[in-house]
């Protein structure tokens, strides 16, 4: 039973970049570079039938290639914070994307999010951080904006049961409207 996600991984220069931020803190485990990358659409837990109407509906998305940037740094969890991540700029090619994925695994039979479409890229997992502690982080980290880049792509994924944060397996790739192709799906 796979384990299966959608998303946009970064382009390696970016990804090596975040991984800079690093810094001490404690209760945090570093995303690793090879691993950052925007969610697009979570499924979780799917039998194979599942996850290959899924990869079906994934490769009829019909989007163009866009420009993406990140901007800004963030925390997830509030009072009880479980992550820190670089957030997205505003980009209306992203969020229509995102509705394509979500689609798609409505029409797989999967069951709508629970939560609305925040794109990010997780740089941190936390586990019994301070808020302290993450607040002198962000503080720390500042402002930050990454030139803009290229998303001619977007991946269908998967991880182990259990394990945020990769390592991650990219199991087939889809080309967006004026992108390179690189499928690999062997279903």
């Amino acid at each position: 039973m796979p384990r299966l996600f959608t998303g946009i991984p970064l382009p390696p220069s970016l990804a090596e970049r975040l991984a800079d931020f690093a810094m001490p803190l404690a209760g945090a485990r570093w995303i690793e570079p090879e691993n950052m990358h925007i969610t697009l659409r979570f499924a979780g837990d799917i039998d194979n039938p599942t996850a290959d109407a899924f990869h079906a509906a994934l490769a009829s998305i019909d989007e163009p290639a866009f420009e993406l940037r990140l901007a800004g740094f963030g925390a997830f969890g509030g009072q009880q914070p479980r992550s820190l991540w670089a957030g997205v700029a505003d980009n209306p090619w992203l969020d229509a994307l995102a509705r394509a994925n979500d689609r798609a695994a409505r029409n797989a039979g999967l069951k709508p999010e629970k939560h609305s479409f925040r794109p990010h890229v997780t740089l941190a997992r936390l586990k019994g951080t301070r808020p302290e502690a993450v607040a002198r982080a962000l503080g720390a980290l500042g402002a930050f904006t990454s030139p803009p880049f290229q998303v001619e792509s977007f991946a269908l994924l998967s991880s182990r049961p259990k394990v945020g944060g990769g390592p991650y397996v990219v199991e087939d790739t889809f080309q967006l409207r004026g992108g390179d192709y690189a499928g690999n799906w062997t279903g």
